[in-house]
């Protein structure tokens, strides 16, 4: 059984789900995305926004969780919005990088796009708190939001397990290290980059795939 296409989350997010191939789009407050897929499902998102009442004009302000192709793709449309990724990922952006981002494996056009705002540890972006969590890419970093305690994860973990680290930039040591980190905190949900929410008990969920982790490495 698939996905549905949007998934109201709570007052604040809306979760997007285009297709296998696109990240998870969150819409947060009406006006600011979290990733916004590859690009080539613009049609159906444009769909999806008319019936929210919304079109891409809309969307001020997009927060990219790292630098591949999947989330960064669709950038372009929103000829409004504003950049916002990691520092250690945002050159990839800026120049372009088509090896970097995978743009490639998508048969993406990379080109280069403005940075508006280069996030650190400890920044705070649209009321949720930036937690920098390389492995998937040195970059990556996941938002977390304490009072609900909801964590949009990127591709750093997902319901069943965590982001690749065969990619250019990716690393095993940090992506346990950023699993350890995360699994101190009080979570409930987790709003994945790609795949089914996690809508209850995430801290149990991430410490559970610490131990999977654990015994493949």
């Amino acid at each position: 059984m698939g996905l549905d296409l949007v998934t109201k989350i709570n007052g604040r997010i809306t979760m997007v789900h285009l297709s296998d191939l696109d990240s998870n789009i969150y819409l947060i407050d009406g006006d600011t995305i979290v990733d916004s897929g590859t690009g080539l499902n613009f049609v159906r998102l444009y769909e999806i926004f008319k019936k929210m009442k919304l079109d891409f004009d809309n969307i001020k302000n997009i927060v990219n969780t790292h630098m591949h192709w999947d989330h960064i793709g669709g950038n372009g449309f929103f000829k409004n919005a504003k950049i916002h990724i990691h520092e250690k990922d945002s050159n990839v952006l800026e120049k372009g990088d088509s090896e970097m981002s995978n743009a490639h494996y998508f048969n993406g056009n990379m080109k280069p796009m403005k940075v508006e705002r280069k996030l650190k540890e400890g920044d705070e972006v649209f009321g949720l708190k930036v937690l920098h969590t390389p492995g998937h890419t040195p970059g990556s970093i996941c938002l977390f939001d304490s009072k609900d305690k909801i964590l949009l994860s990127g591709d750093t973990i997902f319901a069943d397990g965590v982001g690749r680290t065969d990619l250019p930039g990716g690393s095993e040591e940090d992506i346990e290290k950023s699993l350890e980190r995360l699994s101190s905190l009080k979570i409930d949900k987790i709003l994945p980059g790609h795949g089914e929410p996690v809508l209850k008990s995430g801290d149990k969920v991430i410490k559970n795939i610490m131990g999977s982790v654990a015994e493949e490495l």
